[in-house]
Formats: structure tokens, C-alpha cells, sequence
């Protein structure tokens, strides 16, 4: 494992050529977002997926999945949505809100059966920079540790990870705690599964 420390205001475009060379041969990384930082790897691709899975000792049936896009108009790749919604991704985001909307049938066979893909495009210049690298989104589920420190200082999240399978921790500083705000855009209306950072804006 690897920790590569980035900063948002001075990326070093080396790094980052590294760590999106990893994803595209299959590698799993831990990134920062605006929330807490999370695990993540190429999302189109389905083995990856998988072993984000294994780490998180997670179901890839069962387990509701979501990516990280660049912007608004990369979102129309992969989950169906109309002009109400469009108005409201585009009042929260960038932004610590996860849009669960109607999937699209271009993601992999670990979405496969699948009504619902989790959206975010997170207000965070490192995980849209690497998303925007590598030309398509990367999922997003996040660390798990001991207590808050395992959670939001890189170097004890690579602790945690050590014996996983994760090849690189991007390191941006303290993470933080609070999680997204779930938002399920799929029954007519917009409804606040989980409150989290960040109020919604209709």
C-alpha cells in the first residue's frame, strides 16, 4: 500500500497520473471526499467492484452502489432523470448529497438487477480530478474504523487497510465524519433517506 499526499489547491499531477493508472488496471483506492473519505476503484469495472465489496465484507447483490461523476452531464450516462430532478442536482451539487436515481444499463454486471444507482459529484477537487482522469465515475463507499480518528486521519485509515486489498491512500488532510445526505429521487418526489451533511435545497 501506498499513501500519496495531495492537496486541493496544489495537485501534483504526478500523483494523480498514479493513482488513475492504478484504477484503470483494476486497483482500489481511498480518496477524500466532502464528507468522509472513501474506499473507491474504476466503476465500470466489475472485478474491482467485487473486491471493494470483499473489503467491505459487503453483498455486491444486496448492497446499494454509488459512484462518484465529474459533473451533471456524466450523470446522464448512467442513471435516467427528468428536468425536476435535473433543477435540484443542480441547486445541491457540488455537494455532500447522494442522488438515488433510475440506473442505466451501461454499468457493470455488479449493477446488473439493479433498479437504482446512488449518484454523488462530491464538492471535492481531488475526487472529481480523478474521476474527470480517468473518463468515467468511480464508486464510492466509505472507510470504516474504530473510532473517529481511524475514520478521518489518512495515515491510521491506511492502518486499517493495511492487510486489505487497497493499493493506494490519497491523503488530503482530516477527513470528516458526517455522511452525505440520501436523497431518493425515484418515487415521484424527493425523500430524505438519511440526513446527513448538507441541507437539501428544492
Amino acid at each position: 500500500m501506498k499513501i500519496l499526499n495531495l492537496l486541493e489547491n496544489n495537485i501534483n499531477e504526478r500523483y494523480l497520473d498514479e493513482i488513475v493508472d492504478a484504477l484503470r488496471d483494476g486497483g482500489i483506492i481511498i480518496y477524500p471526499t466532502d464528507t468522509i473519505y472513501a474506499i473507491g476503484c474504476d466503476a465500470l469495472n466489475n472485478q474491482a467492484i467485487e473486491t471493494v465489496c470483499s473489503i467491505k465484507s459487503m453483498k455486491s447483490a444486496k448492497t446499494n452502489l454509488t459512484i462518484i461523476c465529474h459533473d451533471i452531464s456524466e450523470v446522464t450516462e448512467y442513471a435516467k432523470f427528468g428536468n425536476r430532478e435535473f433543477k435540484v442536482m443542480k441547486n445541491n451539487l457540488p455537494g455532500p448529497f447522494t442522488f438515488i436515481l433510475p440506473a442505466l444499463s451501461r454499468l457493470p454486471k455488479a449493477f446488473k438487477g439493479r433498479r437504482t444507482v446512488g449518484i454523488r459529484i462530491p464538492d471535492s477537487v481531488i475526487a472529481c480530478r480523478i474521476v474527470e482522469q480517468l473518463g468515467h465515475p468511480i464508486l464510492s463507499t466509505t472507510v470504516e474504523g474504530k473510532d473517529d480518528d481511524y475514520m478521518t486521519e489518512p495515515e491510521l485509515i491506511a492502518e486499517t487497510y493495511e492487510r486489505s486489498d487497497v493499493d493506494i491512500v490519497v491523503a488530503a488532510g482530516r477527513g470528516g465524519v458526517e455522511p452525505s445526505t440520501v436523497v431518493d429521487c425515484t418515487g415521484g418526489d424527493f425523500e430524505i433517506l438519511r440526513q446527513g451533511k448538507g441541507e437539501l435545497q428544492l
